[in-house]
């Protein structure tokens, strides 16, 4: 008589690797938003696996099965701090009801991610990876992906934006040039918010631009000229 604890012949026997996955990626999760409150909390210098296990709640065993060196797991800190910071920053603007200012609330959300604690990690990240090969190899590409993904991001969900054709690019680094700026002024001690005034001088130059670059020809377009008969 067969043991009634075993399936029928019949019945496939589900193998666990959904939810081991699912509980795989929680872990991750878990280790790299730790991660990212050691940066806040140590600093980079300061931020080694035991910290992060210990923030996480896990044992470091546990940490090293997923993220076997720092390396590891600073590298994947940062991609999921820049897919966070990207998937913000599309959120505030896309969920304007219709008519309101896109082009305002995504320098507002910009600013808010530059103002946030962990702008000033990467700011120190930036910093050490002057002198540390191994953290610039992480940090470069990275930065460039994100600063790629955000030019993209702000084509696509600032209309306007869009059609300034190449003066885009001029706005473009006019603003994230000058919030970066004022990011850096306001991480300094006494440092201070920037003013409305600032914010309003920003967007009309942001706005003169765009005019211009709907104003100009299309590339390979030649201007009319006048025939005489």
């Amino acid at each position: 008589m067969p043991d009634r604890t075993e399936p029928p012949a019949t019945t496939p026997v589900v193998a666990p690797s959904g939810w081991q996955a699912r509980k795989s990626a929680a872990t991750r999760l878990q280790i790299l938003e730790a991660t990212l409150r050691c940066f806040t909390k140590l600093g980079y210098f300061h931020t080694t696996t035991p910290a992060i296990a210990d923030e996480a709640g896990l044992s470091r065993g546990a940490m090293l099965h997923h993220f076997p060196t720092r390396t590891d797991v600073v590298r994947a800190a940062i991609a999921h701090l820049h897919a966070r910071r990207l998937m913000a920053f599309r959120a505030v603007v896309e969920g304007l009801p219709p008519g309101e200012n896109r082009a305002h609330a995504a320098l507002r959300a910009h600013w808010d991610q530059l103002r946030h604690p962990l702008y000033a990690v990467f700011i120190e990240l930036q910093v050490a990876a002057r002198t540390d090969p191994e953290l610039a190899d992480i940090l470069a590409p990275a930065e460039a992906a994100f600063a790629r993904e955000l030019r993209e991001t702000a084509r696509e969900v600032v209309p306007e934006w869009n059609l300034a054709g190449p003066q885009f690019e001029i706005g473009y680094e006019l603003a994230t040039c000058s919030l970066r700026g004022m990011a850096l002024k306001l991480f300094t001690p006494g440092g201070a918010e920037p003013s409305e005034d600032f914010f309003r001088y920003l967007e009309k130059q942001l706005a003169d631009l765009a005019r211009e670059g709907r104003s100009m020809p299309a590339a390979g377009a030649h201007p009319a000229h006048a025939t005489s008969n």
